[in-house]
Parts: C-alpha cells; sequence; structure tokens
C-alpha cells in the first residue's frame, strides 16, 4: 500500500523510511487508525525546531557570525556546512532513527 506523505517534509519521510524497513507493523497501526500524517508531520516539526536550535547554538560556539560573513565569506560558508553536516547527524540519530 502507498501513503500520502504530502506535507509531512523530508524529515517526516525519513522518519517513514526507517519504520517502513525496522517497524513495518507500527505502520500498518498508524494507518488503519488514521494517525501516521500526523505523527510523521509532528516528527518533522521537531526535527526542524531541533535543527534550527542546534545550527543557532553551534554557530555561537564556534564563532560563525555574522561579522565573520561579512569578513570571510568562503570561511562563514566552509564553518555553516560542517555545522549544518553535525547537526543533520545529531537529529537521524536522535530523532529519525529511534
Amino acid at each position: 500500500m502507498k501513503d500520502d506523505l504530502k506535507g509531512v517534509g523530508i524529515w517526516g519521510q525519513r522518519h517513514y523510511q526507517h519504520l517502513k524497513v525496522t517497524k513495518p507493523s507500527v505502520i500498518g497501526v498508524m494507518r488503519l487508525n488514521g494517525s501516521l500524517n500526523s505523527y510523521l508531520q509532528q516528527v518533522n516539526e521537531q526535527a526542524d525546531e531541533m535543527c534550527f536550535q542546534l545550527v543557532k547554538q553551534l554557530a555561537k560556539q564556534e564563532g560563525v557570525t555574522e561579522d565573520l560573513k561579512r569578513r570571510d565569506q568562503m570561511a562563514w560558508v566552509g564553518a555553516m556546512n560542517n555545522i549544518r553536516d553535525r547537526v543533520n547527524e545529531i537529529v537521524l540519530n536522535e530523532v529519525i532513527f529511534v
């Protein structure tokens, strides 16, 4: 059966794929009681908020500021990409793959 995942977001879709592989019966139960999309939307919102907060926190800790962006754009881009990659790994391990 194909699920309609419109409006779920990337994190919700990743969590859905994880559940599909590891816990297909959970998806089946949620399909039956009609809670699959709302659950995946909640996961997506939680992951988005965690990403936003962690990026902001790590950028502050590591001194990746708007001043750095004005002075050295390439250094700022590299630092922000590094932070985003680390944050994505954290979110995947703490929210998505649970």
